[in-house]
């Protein structure tokens, strides 16, 4: 395995660890106990509007980043074997 199969793993690693914690970040949509829990919290703030829009398009680049990895996964190790 090569130096660049190495960075290919540990952006794949970080983007998938942003990537869930940026999922959960997310308000909840709907109208169950998340939406009456921070319904208040959010409601109060006047940016949320804002802050939501760019927590939205940091997941949409993570997104993208992690999508790439797997792809240039597929054609570094067609057969699934790491390390070998």
């Amino acid at each position: 395995m090569g130096p660049f199969q190495y960075i290919l793993f540990v952006v794949w690693a970080l983007s998938a660890i942003a990537l869930i914690a940026l999922v959960l970040m997310h308000s909840g949509k709907g109208t169950g106990v998340s939406d009456m829990i921070a319904s208040s919290l959010y409601n109060a703030s006047a940016a949320t509007g804002v802050m939501e829009q760019n927590l939205d398009k940091l997941t949409v680049i993570v997104a993208a980043v992690f999508g790439l990895c797997v792809v240039l996964c597929m054609f570094f190790f067609p057969q699934g074997i790491v390390g070998i």
